[in-house]
Parts: structure tokens; C-alpha cells; sequence
């Protein structure tokens, strides 16, 4: 039986109001006890997602792959990944959300695939091949001095090197954005997209999921010719090249013959990764509705706060200032003024670091505050909410003191590799200075890797692998705090806790979803460097954040026609992140901010000031 959840007003599409919960298959929970996660386990945690306020959820990719970037790397889209179970295993999950009145959304990933499919691996046995123009193949360039052979031209791949590979047995190179396991497709050609279409697409929408999350959106069509990158760093060889493959011409009409296979299949959800996308015209035409394009996009602004800027490594903890951060939000959030396009709210996901450790504070005196201060945060922004697995416990980035040998991640590994081989070719430098770089690249993995999201999910303190599975040797180590203090058995029924307060405001953002989902927002203190404040649909809402360790005096801002005669207060406090009586409803009207701590006000003029308190 499928059972339909009502989020909102009949006139809006489902996933206007919906929040989205992404699951990270390897590292959600394991049922047969080989130490990594299956479909069989996420199957297990649905009342959890349920009970916890979820509509939708998010399956990272669980198709059959070699894992050399864990997953991203599709071998076959129409099977599984044998360790997370079979298609039966995939189609209980399917079911099990509907039955649950959750919708369920899949990974679409057809910029590349694994250099196992067997697509790539008809397309590199001969030059002649039908199959040879499904992939980017290119001639080598030669270095007119030496002779020496080049690649075609200086595009620098997303994961360090060269974006192209050598092919010996057939004398050509092939592009691959990312790993050189990942070889591009050729969207170029039609045949190769129709065979996307129906292998990637409609495979999966007829087994019963209700939409995609597309990575790498605007990566299919390149610039006509694949010229070299402009030279930005002269000091390295390969180039960032997002300038000639995000964005090109074709790509417009590319997501209009994805939109054609999805039309038959009803109301379905599209939410794509946009990188490398800051003029907001570009980003408009992408999610306009009347475009016809997506439903809505990640863009990069927040989780790209505080990145070095030729590469995110290139920086250090804590590199960036409050308005930074305001200035991201509002970029994202303004998207939807006054235009028919729609946005997301997030923090996290599978490629970033935690957000209480990048954005809160995750030592032990403040880690729970920051947490509960930041969900008020993303619980109030407009626009489709995204959660991440472990957000909502408030886990943290893996601890300083791991080495090297816990990073699994083929991003960060090959960025430690590349500054280790940059070290051991340079005369001039000295023991204790390759020492003291090297340890500021483990720094900069700690707090930026995309490991920080992957260590297994924390459930109980069953075991020292917190109940994520019975199997000691688990794919990934454990948390060191997940056993003890961040788990959700530990946090279940404590009203302090991380996880009951994202409960709460789940609900609370459903109540209020014509302010806090849909309505517009206005920041108020772009200058200041320790509060963040902004109001919902023309001061409806007012939310303040306390982004310091120190006590934070602020103002309630005033109201356009509050009488000053009246006996009646404004402003009526709804939540207060902190679990103090002192700060909480008792004391509402006290205008100074523990440490962390965040408050979500309603005017008591509004309609939606009747919520539950």
C-alpha cells in the first residue's frame, strides 16, 4: 500500500516543501555484517527517516562499480553494487518509502562512467569501434622543441593531473573530468544519449523512483574544439578548466530531452550539482520554471566558504569571516525574488566536510550548541531543505589525530600525493620543511576532506563500531566519538540534544512553511562578524544567530506599523535553540545571546504567530 504524506498546498509540487534526506549507502548501516552499509539496512532505518519528519530520500549511487570513487564510477547502470544487495533488495527499499508516504530520489550520474562499463570497454578496443565516438577520444599534441608527446590540451582533472589519459593499445587519449577510472561520455553524440536515456533514466523511473539528483549538471556539453584553459597558475602544467566544460552551448538542450523522458512519469523531483556557477542569470536559466529545465540546483556558494582559490586544499581551518558566509546564503536564497525559479538549502553532503566543524565550533563545551544553532539555521531558509546522514545528530569531522592511512577518499589521497611528489622534486627544500607541508596537507584533508562525511553512520553504543555493524573491521573506522557521545540512541528523547531539536524544527518549518519555506529573505547585519540575523517575508520571521563563543547582546528589529502605545509585545519567541529555562520562553524578551545559541521570532501581527510553540 502506498500511503501519500500532504506536505503543503495543493498548488505547489510536492518537493517545493519537502526535506530531503541523503544516505550514503556504504556508511548508513550494515545488516549482513561484512562492515559496510547495504540497501537491506536503509531499508531497516525508514520508520527513523519517518519519525524523524523525511519525505524524501536520497540514495547516493548504489549501482554495480569497481569503487574508484566510490560509487560515482558506474560500471552497470541496472544493477547493484553486489556488496549493498541485489535489484530485489533496491525495489523493498522503493516500496518501503511509498508505503511509508516517503518519495524516493536516485543518484543520476552521466557525465562519465566506470572505465569497466562495457560501453568504455567496446569503445577502447579499436579505433573503428561503434562504439569508439560514445567517449572523447583525441589525437596527442607534441611539444615542437622535443617531440615529447602531450595531451591534447592543459585541462587540469577535478581529482589533480592531467584530465587525460594515454591509451596505448589504440594511440589516443581519453578525457576523464574526474579519475582517470572515469572516462567522459560523448554527449555529442545522440546514439550515446538515448542509450543514457534509457539505461539511466527510464530503467529506474519505471521501477517506481520519483526523481534524481544529477550530478555534474553542466558538464555534458564542452566548448566546441576543447581548447587549453586560459593559464592561471603558471607554476603548474595542468589548468582549471571549468571555464571550457561547464556550461557550454548544448547544454540547455540536452536537459530539454531529459525533461521529454521524465514527462510521462507525472510529478518527479530533478535537483542537480551546478558548480562553477556564480552569475546567477546562468543559475536562473537553469531552474526558471518556465525554462523547463530542473526543478531546482545545488549551487556552491556555502559549501565552498573558506576554499583556497586555485585549489580547496589551498587554505587553512577556518579561512573565512562571518559575512562570507552571509553573503553565500543570501546569493542562494535571493534566488527566488521576484523570479519563477526555486531554490535548496544545505550544508552538507557526501563531498563536504561537516558543517559543525567548518561553520559551528565542534569543540566539546559548544559541539551540541552549534549544532542545534546551525539546524535553526537551515531549517529556516527557503527553498527545498537537504539533510545528510549524521547531520542530524550533529557529527563532527574526523579527529586531528588520524594519519594518513584512515583518508579513503581519492580527491584528498591524490591531493596529499601530489604535494608529497611536488616536495621530493624540489632541491631546495629541507626535511623539516617537506615535514611541516606535509602535516599542513593532513591539516587541510582534516578539515575539508570529503572523509568527514563518510565514516559510518553512529546508531547506539552497542559496540565500538556504534552500531553501524557487527563486523569490527568495518570499511572505514569509526568515529572516535560515535560510541560514546554522538549517536542517535544517546540523543533520542533528550530534548538538549542535536537530534530531538532538528525533530522539532522539522515540524516547526512545516507549520510556518508559507514564511519559513516560501518566503523571502532579508539579512539585516551583513557587517557584523559574530551575528546573523534576517527576517522572513516582510518581517513575518526574524532569526538571530550567535556565530561566537561570547555572549552576544542584539535588537529586535521593529516593526512597520507596531503601535508603541500598546501593551503587546511585537515579537513572540517560537524557538530558542537553547535549552537554558533562563533563555528559553520564560525569558523571551531578554535580548542577549548565549554562546550558539539561535532564536527563531514571529510578529505577532502575522497569521502563522499561532504555531506550537
Amino acid at each position: 500500500m502506498t500511503v501519500t504524506k500532504t506536505s503543503g498546498s495543493s498548488q505547489q509540487p510536492w518537493w517545493k516543501n519537502a526535506a530531503v534526506y541523503q544516505v550514503y549507502p556504504a556508511s548508513f548501516m550494515d545488516t549482513n555484517g561484512d562492515g559496510m552499509g547495504d540497501l537491506a539496512g536503509i531499508t531497516s532505518k525508514l520508520d527513523y527517516l519517518d519519525e524523524l519528519g523525511i519525505d524524501v530520500v536520497w540514495i547516493c549511487p548504489m549501482y554495480d562499480s569497481p569503487q574508484y570513487d566510490l560509487g560515482y564510477d558506474i560500471s552497470n547502470y541496472e544493477a547493484i553494487y553486489k556488496p549493498y544487495g541485489d535489484l530485489k533488495d533496491m525495489q523493498r527499499l522503493i516500496d518501503g518509502c511509498h508505503a511509508r508516504g516517503m518519495r524516493i530520489i536516485v543518484d543520476l550520474v552521466i557525465n562519465h562512467t566506470s572505465h569497466m562499463h562495457a560501453w568504455f570497454q567496446e569503445s577502447r578496443s579499436s579505433t573503428d569501434n561503434p562504439k569508439r565516438d560514445w567517449y572523447i577520444w583525441k589525437p596527442a599534441r607534441h611539444d615542437p622543441a622535443t617531440g615529447k608527446r602531450l595531451p591534447p590540451n592543459n585541462w587540469r582533472s577535478n581529482f589533480g593531473g592531467s584530465a587525460w589519459t594515454w591509451d596505448e593499445a589504440t594511440g589516443e587519449y581519453y578525457l576523464h573530468l574526474f579519475a582517470s577510472q572515469q572516462p567522459d561520455l560523448n554527449w555529442e553524440n545522440e546514439e550515446t544519449r538515448r542509450a543514457i536515456y534509457d539505461s539511466a533514466m527510464r530503467f529506474w523511473l519505471d521501477r517506481g523512483v520519483d526523481g534524481f539528483r544529477i550530478d555534474t549538471v553542466n558538464m555534458y556539453s564542452k566548448t566546441p574544439g576543447l581548447p587549453d584553459a586560459p593559464v592561471a597558475n603558471p607554476a603548474v602544467e595542468w589548468q582549471r578548466a571549468d571555464s571550457q566544460y561547464c556550461n557550454g552551448p548544448r547544454m540547455h538542450e540536452f536537459l530539454a530531452e531529459m525533461n521529454a523522458v521524465l514527462a510521462p512519469y507525472g510529478t518527479t523531483m530533478t535537483v542537480g550539482e551546478l558548480p562553477h556557477t556564480t552569475d546567477l542569470s546562468k543559475v536562473l536559466k537553469y531552474v526558471s520554471a518556465a525554462e523547463k529545465q530542473l526543478d531546482m540546483v545545488f549551487q556552491f556558494d556555502v559549501v565552498d566558504v573558506g576554499f583556497g582559490v586555485d585549489s580547496k586544499y589551498a587554505t587553512v581551518p577556518h579561512n573565512w569571516q562571518l559575512p562570507d558566509l552571509k553573503r553565500a546564503i543570501q546569493s542562494t536564497q535571493h534566488l527566488i525574488k521576484g523570479t519563477d525559479a526555486w531554490t535548496t538549502a544545505f550544508m552538507e553532503n557526501h563531498d563536504q566536510a561537516r558543517s559543525v566543524s567548518r561553520f559551528g565550533c565542534d569543540a566539546p563545551e559548544h559541539r551540541v550548541a552549534s549544532g542545534r544553532m546551525l539546524a535553526l539555521l537551515n531549517t529556516t531558509l527557503s527553498g527545498t531543505l537537504f539533510i545528510y546522514q549524521g547531520q542530524e545528530i550533529g557529527m563532527v569531522n574526523v579527529p586531528k589525530e588520524w594519519p594518513l592511512a584512515e583518508y579513503k577518499d581519492i580527491e584528498s589521497t591524490n591531493y596529499y600525493r601530489e604535494v608529497e611528489q611536488r616536495l621530493d622534486s624540489s632541491a631546495a627544500t629541507t626535511p623539516a620543511e617537506k615535514q611541516a607541508q606535509l602535516a599542513a596537507a593532513l591539516a587541510a584533508m582534516q578539515h575539508l576532506s570529503r572523509d568527514n562525511a563518510r565514516v559510518p553512520m553512529a546508531w547506539d553504543s552497542s559496540n565500538p563500531q556504534a552500531g553501524f555493524s557487527a563486523n569490527p573491521d568495518t570499511w572505514m573506522r569509526t568515529h572516535d566519538l560515535s560510541p560514546t557521545e554522538i549517536n542517535v540512541a544517546a540523543q533520542l528523547g533528550d530534548d538538549a540534544s542535536v537530534l530531538e531539536f532538528w525533530r522539532r524544527m522539522l515540524k516547526v518549518r512545516k507549520q510556518l512553511q508559507a514564511v519559513l519555506v516560501h518566503g523571502d529573505f532579508e539579512l539585516l547585519d551583513m557587517p557584523n562578524q559574530t551575528l546573523f540575523s534576517y527576517t522572513k517575508t516582510a518581517k513575518d520571521a526574524f532569526v538571530v544567530l550567535n556565530f561566537s563563543s561570547d555572549n552576544q547582546p542584539f535588537s529586535l528589529p521593529e516593526l512597520p506599523h507596531a503601535s508603541p502605545s500598546s501593551n503587546s509585545k511585537p515579537w513572540s519567541l517560537t524557538v530558542s535553540t537553547s535549552p537554558v529555562p533562563a533563555s528559553a520562553a520564560a525569558n523571551q524578551h531578554a535580548t542577549v545571546l548565549e554562546p550558539w545559541e539561535g532564536r527563531l521570532y514571529i510578529s505577532s501581527s502575522s497569521s502563522s504567530s499561532s504555531a506550537s510553540k
